[in-house]
């Protein structure tokens, strides 16, 4: 008989189909469990497959009293109660640095959208103001990669092979993250140091209560008259708020984002400003990523069911 693992989250039935394969779903399709299966079908349940950014604490854990892990599908895993999982004995896997590539990509993609106004000029050319030559103040010649100077915000997977990227570009690069690394970019000791020296502010940062609204108005006004903030890391890390008020102002020139505050929700304020580029969280919806990602899945799945530690166990508690 098949291991039965819980689906607490709504997936596509694509992205399932190879835990289908190994293990027994019960698939809630994102509805509460209890509405979907029987008390004796989740009194059985020893694991659960889960988003890592829905919200997901004691109580809800406590509804299942053979819970024994929690395998988050991607590397997030800023909804899980890690303390109320470990006072449990409830183990936390994700899939570390399996989108990162990915994730990168579409940091880099948004930074360039901004920067160089795509979205802008795209309308220029399709409302039919350039063949016309019709004069437009947001057209004007905007400032290029080389020299830029490139501020990443968090040096995990995703910051190096971000701030990798933009080296390529010929940008300045700096970073500030909780530890030094030994690498060859500028390190500053503080957000604000970072946000005082460059133009374009990379949020790549894990997502917690530490950094809850971290980049707010004072990181924003640093930033400058022709800042830019991309953040592809959780929406929770920008006061979104402010980042309206600093783009409606102009207090800095635009931005980048994949993430929201309460996706899939993005606000109106947001949605119907010409200097934002705004993305659906695709950052790691690429093939390769999911493959990577469902990989670390199975191999924390079957671990677990067979006794072993997870291979991709979240230690931090």
């Amino acid at each position: 008989m098949a291991d039965k693992v819980l689906v607490y989250a709504r997936f596509p039935k694509s992205m399932l189909a190879r835990f289908a394969e190994r293990f027994e779903l019960l698939d809630t399709g994102g509805k509460p469990a209890h509405e979907v299966f029987s008390a004796d079908e989740l009194g059985n349940v020893r694991a659960m497959l889960a988003q890592g950014s829905g919200p997901l604490g004691g109580q809800v854990m406590d509804q299942f009293p053979k819970l024994g892990a929690i395998v988050c599908y991607g590397t997030g895993y800023d909804g899980i109660d890690l303390k109320a999982a470990a006072s449990r004995n409830i183990v936390v896997g994700n899939s570390p640095g399996a989108n990162a590539a990915s994730v990168a990509d579409i940091a880099m993609t948004l930074m360039l959208a901004a920067t160089r106004r795509i979205l802008v000029a795209d309308q220029y050319v399709r409302s039919g103001d350039w063949v016309a030559a019709k004069p437009s103040p947001l057209m004007r010649a905007q400032a290029g990669m080389p020299g830029r100077r490139i501020g990443v915000y968090g040096m995990g997977e995703i910051g190096r092979k971000i701030a990798a990227r933009c080296a390529a570009f010929e940008s300045e690069v700096g970073y500030f993250s909780r530890t030094k690394y030994d690498l060859p970019y500028q390190y500053f000791p503080s957000l604000e140091a970072l946000a005082d020296w460059c133009s374009v502010l990379m949020v790549a940062v894990r997502a917690g209560p530490d950094t809850q609204h971290v980049v707010n108005a004072d990181i924003l006004k640093r930033l400058g008259v022709d800042g830019y903030v991309v953040n592809i890391s959780r929406g929770s890390v920008i006061d979104e708020k402010a980042l309206v008020a600093a783009l409606t102002d102009k207090t800095i020139a635009g931005a980048g984002l994949d993430v929201f505050e309460k996706e899939p929700h993005a606000p109106d304020a947001l949605t119907a400003l010409p200097n934002v580029v705004l993305a659906p969280h695709i950052g790691g919806h690429t093939l390769e990523s999911h493959v990577a990602m469902q990989n670390c899945v199975l191999a924390n799945l079957s671990a677990f069911f067979e006794g072993k530690p997870l291979p991709y166990e979240v230690k931090k508690a």
